[in-house]
């Protein structure tokens, strides 16, 4: 019996053993495919169980094929797999982001995004990178509500951006919302790949804490960081193709000599066939390339980036090269202090070609707006091998020399470094200080050579070099501290800031050159040196700042913020102001009687009221100034000064009150988020130049001064919805849309303000203009009646052409003659709403994105169909419509040479729908990338600009002419003329990690 029963066992033991299996593998995050150490990985049903090391490995023996493994991690969904059939189980685990409170960055610290009382936008790095572009500014356009991002000149390689929050909140002064990379306030946005995430801060709540520069709204970037495990190396690489989207109609050499003898008989037609747009135009293309290194360990993390960005413009000659370097560090050097330090450094060089043009006439003009005006009738060169100029009008070079002979270089360096230091004093307070340098250099040189007869031969070529030095200190040290208070918890800040900025600039230029070889490299070599310029600005703003949070019982919210500036640039008198808000928010969905709601998962209502300030003027102006001259004594020439400024003593800060009502909903679990804000700011104080000063006072300039006052007010709306949620399918869709009204409340004595943004050329004086009661920069000018029959209609008259066919405008004080008097509004360039649609859908490895943006209701008003209408050059197939003894049943004038009149002729509604990216990517599986020893492999092919629906019939509803660098750039808004053509891209991308 004893052999019996011996034997039973060992051959139960042995079949018990032959069940058992060791299965291994690897635990990575699906977000960025690193590993996850310390992953729980534990057989279900029992007590087996083990962990992830530091790479993320695992092993486990299992009791047999039928076992099934649970791995789980805090800030993870748990996953089940099942161990049959296989030794080896790589699992991607999903963040929870039902358990882990998203945390949003703000000024001086982070918050859970259920406690924000202020109105606050969040944009993905998974957004900013969707497609390839030159900054994260374009990145930004259509990603959320109440911010609009338009480049300044169409798709130019290296245009600048401008991006609005909430409308434009002044006038002089600027508008550009203030932005803050990892701390640094007024640091220079890095490459969209190594960016983390965007948080917009709107409300005065929200911006407040950075007082007197919040008025505009404030752009929170932080960069990515290593993370503990070992290094992830990334290669993000990509190639697009591009072109232009539109280009205008115009008229053939045949059309052309047509169109020319019915105004002037004796025109004898060209020898050439010469299409203007074809010649400057060609394919483009990106190539844009990133390495990166990441990772970290118990106490140290790092990430360091390389990139290089080059862009091949659609036009000929231009282009855009940059090489950036971000590196962050991070050390947790004892357990009370954590050091930092991030630096950033960038090269870029931008090949320019003359467009948008701020004057013309005779040598005047640009390569985008010579190209329509250009006659198609006459060659590149004449027989003798000569440039040719325009034949007919003003004589101007044409568009292909002037791209191709002309040189406008502009080299700019970057550097940026910031450290900080934050210790734990006590349990609860920290204190952080941190140190930051910043310099920006910038040089741009231009050449026009000799051989361009309309601009620069009579001068015997013109070279000028103009250089910007610009350095930055920041110091700031603040002490933050956290407890709980019973059911609540407290979260007090309070710090000291000091910021410097220094400004040189210097330019140069010559005149009369033997060669044209030496470009503008060698100035002394010109016999007409130009007289050379300098100055330096400096400017201090310091500030104590404090925010007190308060949350009781995950339902009540309290948020105070305070700030207290002073300002070198501003006024002896008012060198100091404080900039208070305070906002309340109360989570409804946490009280008895939602908290268990299945529906309605989510529900806070917020309101906040603050102010915030602008202190975007430039040094010295509340200051008397005198400017340089010379004089002549006798028969020499002296230096000599006049009065070109006189003294404000108190000129001070724009200020604005910013009041903001919203709304945060969530149904089913959030799978459906709403976000709505209602908001008004009352801009006061608006530093305006008065005019009223008499002649005789002998000034070059007007003083500034506190007189004006506007208002915007606005409903923003932000809908995210996750459609579908499927193992192997996904979608996922982000609305954003949002209304933004900017009325003139009050007027230096109410008086109206009228401006001119019109080309040179055009000899005109007043174009757009502010009035108390209408919105900022509305079109002003005369409106277009149609075409005088010999009699004009009642009510109508000529200007000063009064004859049949010629043009007809409303006789405004009915005294029977257009004057100046006959005008009136034409036109509004704000927009009545903008939107930002976007889509991602995922099946199984395949991944979808399509991204509308849309803007609805800007007019444009177009500069160069006017130019194109004057009958100066060539024009449109329209004038092949025009009034005639035997065709009079139209609106366009007889054929003729007109003034360049601001009419509502040329007032277009810019509204616009474009799909601006549509992407398909597919990952490879894990399996095979583990075979071949990496950690990720991603492929994708995408389209950019592929439609724009749209009634502009100009290249693009986005063109913006004179909207930067000049003091009225904040009312130049929806004009249009000789802008860079925007571009289509297909791109091939490729993601790489290891």
């Amino acid at each position: 019996m004893k052999p019996l029963l011996l034997g039973v066992f060992v051959l139960l033991g042995a079949f018990g053993f032959a069940q058992e299996k060791t299965i291994t593998g690897t635990v990575v995050s699906s977000e960025d495919g690193l590993e996850i150490p310390g992953v729980n990985v534990v057989e279900k049903g029992t007590n087996n169980g083990t962990s992830t090391d530091f790479d993320g490995n695992y092993s486990i023996t299992v009791s047999g094929d039928d076992a099934v493994l649970v791995f789980s991690y805090i800030g993870y969904v748990s996953q089940e797999q099942s161990v049959s059939g296989t030794n080896q189980i790589n699992v991607s685990l999903a963040e929870d982001v039902s358990a882990l409170e998203e945390v949003v960055v703000v000024g001086y610290g982070t918050t859970k995004k259920s406690d924000i009382t202020g109105s606050v936008s969040s944009v993905k790095a998974e957004e900013l990178a969707a497609f390839p572009v030159l900054s994260a500014e374009q990145a930004l356009q259509g990603r959320a509500a109440g911010v609009a991002v338009q480049s300044n000149n169409g798709g130019e390689p290296g245009a600048p951006i401008s991006i609005s929050i909430r409308g434009n909140t002044s006038i002089g002064s600027s508008s550009a919302a203030l932005v803050v990379v990892d701390g640094f306030v007024g640091g220079a946005l890095p490459q969209p790949t190594d960016i983390e995430s965007i948080e917009i801060l709107k409300d005065a709540s929200a911006t407040a804490i950075y007082g007197s520069r919040g008025a505009n709204g404030v752009i929170m970037v932080t960069t990515k960081k290593g993370k503990k495990g070992r290094m992830l190396v990334e290669i993000n690489s990509s190639y697009s193709s591009q072109n232009t989207t539109e280009r205008i109609e115009l008229l053939n050499a045949n059309q052309f000599a047509a169109y020319r003898q019915a105004i002037n008989p004796a025109y004898i037609q060209g020898t050439a066939q010469t299409d203007w747009q074809d010649l400057i135009y060609r394919t483009g293309n990106i190539s844009n390339h990133q390495l990166s290194f990441s990772g970290g360990s118990e106490n140290i993390n790092y990430y360091v980036s390389g990139n290089y960005f080059n862009q091949k413009g659609v036009v000929i000659n231009s282009g855009f090269e940059r090489f950036s370097f971000l590196s962050n560090v991070d050390v947790q050097a004892t357990k009370r202090l954590k050091l930092g330090f991030n630096a950033y450094a960038n090269r870029g060089n931008k090949d320019g070609i003359q467009s948008q043009a701020g004057s013309g006439g005779s040598g005047g003009g640009d390569v985008i707006s010579t190209a329509y005006r250009f006659a198609p009738d006459t060659p590149i060169q004449n027989e003798n091998g000569v440039n040719t100029t325009n034949p007919v009008g003003d004589q101007f070079d044409n568009p292909f020399a002037i791209a191709t002979e002309s040189i406008d270089e502009t080299k700019t360096d970057e550097y940026r470094a910031n450290f900080y230091a934050d210790y734990e004093l006590l349990k609860g307070l920290n204190f952080k200080t941190t140190f930051g340098y910043s310099t920006d250099n910038q040089t741009r040189g231009r050449f026009q050579p000799s051989t361009l007869i309309g601009q620069a031969s009579t001068q015997g070529g013109i070279a000028s070099v103009a250089s910007v030095k610009g350095t930055n200190i920041i110091s700031e040290n603040y002490l933050t501290y956290t407890t709980e208070i019973g059911k609540g918890n407290l979260t007090a800040l309070a710090g000291y800031s000091y910021q410097k900025d220094r400004t040189e600039r210097y330019s140069a230029g010559a005149q009369g050159f033997l060669s044209n070889s030496l470009s503008y490299f060698a100035l002394n070599a010109g016999s007409d040196i130009q007289t050379p310029t300098s100055s330096l600005t400096e400017r201090e703003i310091v500030s104590l700042f404090g925010r007190l949070n308060y949350e009781y019982d995950d339902r009540y919210l309290l948020t105070f913020t305070a700030r207290r500036d002073g300002a070198s640039n501003f006024a002896r008198n008012n060198k100091y102001s404080f900039f208070p808000s305070g906002a309340i928010g109360w989570r409804i969905s946490n009280e008895g009687f939602l908290k268990d709601n299945e529906t309605l998962s989510n529900l806070k209502l917020r309101a906040s009221y603050g102010v915030t300030g602008n202190p975007s003027i430039t040094p010295y102006q509340s200051l008397a100034n005198f400017q340089p001259i010379y004089a002549n004594v006798g028969d020499q020439t002296v230096g000599a000064v006049v009065p070109d400024l006189i003294e404000n003593p108190d000129l001070k800060w724009e200020s604005s009150y910013q009041a903001n009502i919203g709304m945060d909903l969530g149904f089913l679990n959030d799978r459906i988020a709403l976000t709505l804000d209602y908001y008004s700011i009352d801009t006061e104080d608006l530093i305006l130049r008065n005019s009223g000063l008499p002649e005789y006072a002998g000034l070059l300039s007007n003083p500034f001064q506190n007189v004006g006052e506007i208002n915007n007010t606005g409903f923003e709306v932000t809908l995210n919805t996750k459609n579908v949620v499927k193992e192997n399918f996904s979608w996922s869709t982000d609305l954003n849309w949002s209304t933004n009204t900017v009325e003139v409340v009050k007027l230096i004595e109410g008086a109206d303000i009228f401006l001119d943004s019109s080309p040179g050329s055009f000899l005109q004086d007043e174009t757009h203009i502010l009035r108390e009661g209408e919105p900022v920069g509305v079109f002003w000018g005369y409106e277009y009646r149609g075409v005088n029959q010999g009699t004009p209609e009642p009510g109508t008259a000529g200007y000063s052409e009064t004859g049949a066919g010629d043009e007809l405008f409303t006789d405004l004080n009915g005294d029977g003659v257009i004057t100046g008097d006959d005008r009136k509004i034409i036109g509004d360039p704000n927009p009545d709403w903008i939107a930002g649609l976007n889509n991602n859908l995922r099946y199984k490895n395949f991944d979808m994105n399509i991204f509308f943006q849309a803007s609805v209701g800007g007019d444009i008003f177009s500069y160069t169909f006017l130019e194109l209408a004057s009958g100066e050059s060539n024009a449109t197939p329209a004038v092949l419509n025009a009034w005639t003894p035997s065709n009079t049943n139209t609106d366009v004038p007889s054929a003729g040479v007109r003034e360049k009149r601001i009419t509502d002729r040329f007032v277009y509604d810019g509204s616009y729908v474009r799909l601006k990216n549509l992407s398909l990517g597919y990952n490879l599986p894990i399996d095979i990338v583990d075979k071949i020893g990496m950690q990720g492999i991603r492929i994708s092919l995408s389209g950019q600009n592929l439609l724009t629906f749209t009634d502009f019939p100009g290249t693009d509803p986005e063109a913006q002419y004179r909207s930067t660098g000049s003091q009225d750039s904040n009312v130049n808004r929806g004009f249009d003329y000789g802008s860079y053509p925007n571009i289509r891209s297909y791109t091939l991308s490729v993601n790489l990690k290891f």
